[in-house]
């Protein structure tokens, strides 16, 4: 193809560009006029304008369409003329920022734009001569026209004496920008003869007269506003990374306004949540809200649905109606119901099309797909804005998270940022953990990698969630104002217990029965003379297991809750064992034993697996070692209730009394002591009564009891209320010791207590951080609180490692205390993965476990309240930091690791 071309349409080979390239080495004089020039896009001619003498550059006010937009607006408004120099100055330059704020900040943007500005500062190659002319005296010129009418094109080349052609004129449809000169379908028409430069020329000139010199505004303004700004500390820059990631919430605090009940206290760290929730809500249909315990997470639920229109929908536990339906009545919430989270089927019999957003507490509930309540939840949440109240949204593994986001998001069609399909980056995290066991390096690595990325790019996003640590640190001006605090948490204690002699060699002769023992009865179709589907040996194995747990659990607990135990494990033997015989045998089907854990009543968790729905079979479907494996079991229970026989030593409890007793460190304070068992509990009560009487009351899901005989639930809860919670309107002091199951593990207060006293280790290891909650928070009377923790013996405790159920429990206390995002931020505990055997105890143990803090973590929070410290005590400072650019970005490196900042921009 020539390269002597008359036409030029960008088209390959016909780049406007190429063409300037070719000739402007030959050009002394180089004379623009355009109504849209792009700096950005000079560096594309940078290098072949080095040779030209004097460059003039003559645009109109249309630099670009929004700049024009506010010139028109504000010309409309304030009837200024625009005709003067200083308004299409200020024009032009408002031009500047506005391309420089939309262009890319690479290497050769700004190599193009500082060659602009270099150009309009060097002298051009004869000063005098210039100035004698009427121009600056520089290489390149820059002039804007005071009207927004010039639509014109015209490039116009004037050669050296050396060159036969006097020179050329372009003219046609492309601006001087990139997209003119190289990117766009474009259509230009070059002009060689003599008459046609003289004529362009002359135009030029006309126009060029009337022109405003803009080269040292525009010089400054580079310099000085924008993201080349060479002036702008280290410090400056710092505070304006700050401000532009944080824009959004460092004024809701003052915007927000809350209806505050009267005796309630309007805390900036509640407020905070809300603010960060409803944001969250909108943007996403819904928002985990997963402080942790004991910073008042329905209170914000209730101050967040003052902030919401249409009819809201709280589903919680049934002991906790009562408690949320007072809250949102206090606080005055329009168009609300409480529901009970057993009683999804009158939900969905309900018109659920009036409630536009539905609140779930206690949320984690429904972390498994499989189930009923699962899909029933499901259907009520459809299309709706749902609030997911939890501090433990994570219990067992990665899809505890996941199928909560179903609730709101899309598995396939997400809205989050970057994550559109959350089944398939759940399902590679779940298929790859898959490929180890739980108790291998490589498990635990993928668990924290997977920690760290779901953190990042999903929960960060629709999660809030702050540690007392957190608020303590960031909001501790106002909680000291309204003389409010967290009590300081001591170093968990171990209370140590021994056998004598006699009775370590039976519980040691029971651990060593119980391996032996295959518990087939809880199993049966694992016997079955067919091949099982996945599902059904799957929760086969689930019974098993959870059976196994009740057997060692309750050894632990109490040696009386064990006796119990084991004599209703031989009549349930007894019982199947002559159903078989009679050669007509009834099997549970599809047990899910998890959903029954939350209820403290072994004896009734049993009946249900026995009660719920049957097959039937006959005995001869079962093969032949079925009808052995029950027998040898009932052996082995028969064993060990002929060993427990006739010991009464508890050495547990007597130690647990010695420390209540005068003298001892839990003498004469208000303690709360919690069990997994109900046995255990009233066994503890019995004992402890004798010893401290008219001073015990014992809770569990059957009610209460005292010297003065049984509660119902109604009763007993109001008189636990009106001794342990600080706030209750009535206040009593006549119970000192409450023992209690996981029934009050969960959404009440109880700080009046000093301290918390696990008499056993619960099934769900993320229960002790709900029970420490109850007395670990805001308004306590108490400075420091206590917890102490009865241990399990080295021979229960391999007997629990034994079994990946129980694991998986354990790695779920680790996987929830590593759990974070946006305002959940980086409280993973580093290192602590290998959370099975000793690891877990001396993890309970470690005051930090209860405390969550990281002390290498820096949060959002912290950042937040610094960059509003600025707002708040140097006005002038963040009025400069807001007026900086968006990109700046021009502070030196050396200056940053000199001032300490480098570490941050890293992060």
């Amino acid at each position: 193809m020539s390269t002597d071309l008359t036409f030029f349409t960008n088209e390959p080979g016909a780049a406007l560009a190429d063409r300037f390239k070719r000739t402007l080495r030959a050009v002394k004089f180089f004379d623009v006029l355009v109504g849209y020039f792009r700096t950005s896009g000079f560096y594309r001619l940078a290098e072949s304008l080095e040779s030209v003498d004097k460059i003039r550059i003559l645009v109109g006010l249309n630099v670009d369409q929004r700049t024009f937009q506010v010139i028109d607006t504000v010309k409309n408004q304030t009837n200024l003329d625009f005709n003067s120099h200083k308004d299409t100055r200020n024009a032009a330059m408002e031009a500047a920022v506005t391309e420089l704020d939309a262009s890319s900040d690479d290497y050769t943007t700004e190599i193009g734009i500082k060659k602009f500005i270099e150009f309009l500062t060097t002298d051009c190659a004869d000063v005098e001569e210039d100035v004698k002319n009427g121009g600056n005296g520089k290489k390149l010129e820059f002039r804007a026209y005071p009207s927004a009418n010039i639509h014109a094109k015209v490039y116009i080349s004037r050669y050296k004496e050396d060159q036969v052609s006097f020179g050329s004129v372009i003219t046609g449809s492309s601006n001087f920008s990139e997209s003119g000169l190289i990117a766009n379908r474009e259509f230009n028409v070059e002009l060689k003869d003599r008459g046609d430069v003289d004529f362009a020329l002359n135009q030029f000139e006309e126009l060029w007269k009337d022109g405003v010199d803009i080269s040292e505004k525009y010089v400054d303004t580079i310099r000085t506003k924008t993201w080349l700004n060479e002036d702008i500390s280290p410090y400056e820059l710092y505070l304006k990374m700050l401000y532009e990631y944080l824009k959004e919430d460092i004024n809701l605090d003052q915007e927000i306004e809350i209806d505050m009940p009267e005796g309630f206290m309007d805390l900036q760290y509640q407020k905070q949540a809300i603010v960060s929730a409803k944001k969250i809500l909108e943007a996403y249909q819904g928002v985990f809200l997963a402080d942790v315990v004991g910073l008042g997470k329905t209170f914000i639920s209730a101050m967040l649905a003052q902030q919401l229109g249409g009819g809201k929908l709280i589903i919680c536990p049934p002991v906790l109606i009562d408690y949320w339906k007072e809250t949102f009545f206090e606080f005055g919430v329009k168009k609300y119901e409480v529901e009970s989270l057993g009683k999804l089927d009158r939900i969905l019999e309900k018109d659920i099309d009036k409630y536009d957003t539905i609140f779930i507490d206690e949320a984690h509930r429904f972390r498994n797909e499989y189930t009923q309540g699962f899909e029933k939840i499901a259907e009520i949440t459809y299309g709706k804005k749902v609030v997911l109240v939890s501090a433990t949204p994570l219990n067992n593994t990665f899809l505890d998270l996941f199928n909560q986001l179903k609730l709101f998001q899309s598995p396939k069609r997400s809205t989050i940022p970057g994550m559109i399909n959350l089944e398939k980056f759940f399902n590679k995290w779940m298929i790859d953990l898959k490929k180890y066991k739980k108790s291998e390096p490589e498990y635990m690595e993928l668990i924290k990698a997977g920690s760290e990325e779901i953190r990042e790019k999903v929960l960060k996003y629709i999660m809030v969630r702050r540690t007392r640590s957190e608020i303590k640190k960031y909001f501790s001006e106002d909680m000291e104002e309204q003389g409010l605090f967290f009590p300081d948490l001591s170093d968990p204690k171990r209370i140590i217990y021994k056998f004598d002699e006699k009775t370590g060699r039976i519980f040691n002769k029971t651990i060593e029965l119980l391996k032996k023992f295959s518990y087939s009865r809880y199993m049966p179709l694992v016997f079955l003379g067919r091949q099982l589907t996945e599902f059904e040996l799957q929760s086969q194995r689930n019974v098993g297991g959870f059976m196994k747990g009740i057997l060692v659990k309750r050894l632990e607990s109490s040696f009386f809750a064990f006796k119990k135990s084991v004599g209703r494990f031989l009549k349930s033997y007894d019982d199947f064992i002559q159903m078989f015989e009679s050669g007509r045998v009834l099997i549970s089907k599809k047990v899910n034993v998890y959903d029954l854990l939350d209820n403290d009543d072994e004896e009734k968790i049993i009946k249900l697996i026995e009660e719920d729905k049957v097959q039937e079979y006959q005995d001869i479907e079962f093969k032949p070692e079925f009808k052995p494996a029950l027998e040898h079991d009932r052996e082995v229970l028969s064993e060990i209730q002929a060993l427990w026989k006739d010991v009464d030593a508890d050495p547990k409890l007597d130690t647990f009394i010695n420390h209540l007793q005068k003298g001892g460190v839990l003498a004469d304070k208000k303690i709360l002591v919690f069990t997994e068992s109900v046995e255990t509990g009233e066994y503890l009560f019995g004992k402890l009564n004798d010893k401290f009487p008219g001073a015990l009351l014992f809770f569990s899901s059957n009610g209460g009891r005292m010297n003065t005989g049984r509660l119902v639930k109604s009763e007993a809860r109001r008189k636990i209320t009106n001794n342990f919670d600080p706030n209750a309107k009535v206040q009593e002091n006549d119970i000192q010791i409450l023992i209690s199951t996981d029934v009050l593990a969960e959404g009440v207060n109880l700080h009046r207590s000093y301290s918390v006293i696990n008499y056993d280790l619960p099934w769900n290891p993320t229960r002790v951080l709900q029970r420490v909650g109850r007395v670990n928070r805001v308004g306590t009377e108490h400075k420091e609180i206590h917890i102490y923790n009865f241990f399990p013996t080295d021979e229960s405790e391999q007997e629990l490692g034994l079994e990946d159920n129980i694991k998986s429990k354990i790695q779920a206390f680790h996987d929830t205390l590593g759990e974070d995002a946006r305002y959940l931020t980086d409280e993973e505990i580093v290192g602590s993965y290998e959370l099975f055997g000793d690891t877990l105890y001396k993890k309970l143990t470690s005051k930090k476990t209860y405390e969550q803090e990281d002390e290498g973590y820096k949060s959002e929070l912290e950042y937040l309240k610094y960059i509003r410290d600025i707002r708040d005590e140097k006005p002038d400072l963040f009025d400069k930091i807001k007026r900086l650019p968006k990109k700046a970005r021009s502070a030196k490196k050396e200056n940053l690791e000199n001032d300490g900042l480098i570490t941050f921009f890293r992060k």
